[in-house]
C-alpha cells in the first residue's frame, strides 16, 4: 500500500469550505488567562528568524508529545516542506532532513498518531499552531500524525463571506470566531477538523516571510527552510 501524504483538508476547494461553532463563555476565558503563564514556550529558530511558540495546557497529549519531540531532538534539521501563502506553514516530517532538491515530502513521522483533542474557543486565527493529519476517509477519528504540525497565517476575511461558510456548512459561528476571523485572520474551515495546541507569541513576521518563500508545484520551498527548537520552559 502506498503512503498517503499527510495534508490539510480543504486546502484544494479553499477556504470557503467547512466551518464549526463554538461558543465561549467568560469563565473559561478568564482560566485560560490564569493559565497562560504556566504554558511551556518552544523556540523555533529558521534561516528568516525565530518564533516561540506556546503550548496549550488544555491539549495535554498534543503538548507533552510534541516537548517529547523537541527535546530529542526530532525536529533538529527537518524543514517547513508544504509552504502555502495565505493558508499556513507545515512541517515536522522526519524524511525532510538532507531531502534532496525537488522530492516530493509529507509522509513521515513516529510511527504513531496522536487522539484528536478539540477544545472549545482554540480557533485556527493567524499564528494558531495545529496538528496536521490525514484525510477522513482512511481517518475518520480525526487522529493527528504524530509529529508533523502547521502554523496558521491564513487571511482576514469578510461577514460577507463568513455569512457564506456557515450557509455553505450550516454551522453558524460564535461572536468571538467572528471577531477574529474578520480582524485577526485565519482559516476558519478548519475549525473543528484539526487539533488547535498552541499559538505564536513572538515571530508573526518571521511567519510571513515563510509563508512568501518561492515554491515548487508539490509547495515545497525552492530553497530549503529547516528548523531547530529549543524548549524555553
Amino acid at each position: 500500500m502506498s503512503k498517503k501524504r499527510i495534508l490539510l483538508l480543504g486546502l484544494v476547494i479553499g477556504f470557503l469550505a467547512c466551518g464549526q461553532s463554538s461558543n465561549g463563555n467568560n469563565q473559561d476565558r478568564d482560566q485560560d488567562k490564569e493559565k497562560v503563564e504556566d504554558r511551556a514556550k518552544v523556540l523555533i529558530q529558521t534561516e528568516l528568524g525565530d518564533i516561540i511558540i506556546e503550548l496549550f495546557n488544555e491539549t495535554p497529549l498534543h503538548r507533552d508529545n510534541f516537548l517529547k519531540l523537541a527535546e530529542e531532538g526530532f525536529y533538529d534539521g527537518t524543514l517547513f516542506h508544504r509552504v502555502i501563502r495565505d493558508f499556513m506553514i507545515q512541517g515536522g516530517d522526519p524524511d525532510s532532513k538532507d531531502a534532496q532538491p525537488g522530492v516530493q515530502l509529507g509522509t513521515g513521522g513516529p510511527g504513531y498518531t496522536i487522539a484528536a483533542e478539540f477544545v472549545e474557543g482554540k480557533y485556527h486565527q493567524k499564528g494558531a499552531l495545529a496538528a496536521a493529519r490525514q484525510g477522513d476517509n482512511i481517518n475518520p477519528e480525526k487522529e493527528s500524525s504524530g509529529s508533523q504540525f502547521y502554523i496558521v497565517q491564513g487571511r482576514v476575511f469578510s461577514h460577507e463571506e463568513l455569512d457564506l461558510l456557515e450557509q455553505r456548512t450550516g454551522r453558524p459561528m460564535s461572536a468571538e470566531q467572528r471577531r477574529i476571523y474578520t480582524t485577526t485572520g485565519g482559516t476558519p474551515h478548519l475549525d473543528g477538523a484539526y487539533t488547535v495546541f498552541g499559538r505564536v507569541v513572538e515571530g508573526l513576521e518571521v511567519l510571513d516571510k515563510i509563508a512568501a518563500a518561492e515554491t515548487d508545484r508539490a509547495n515545497r520551498p525552492i530553497e530549503d527552510i529547516s528548523m531547530q527548537m529549543r524548549i524555553l520552559r
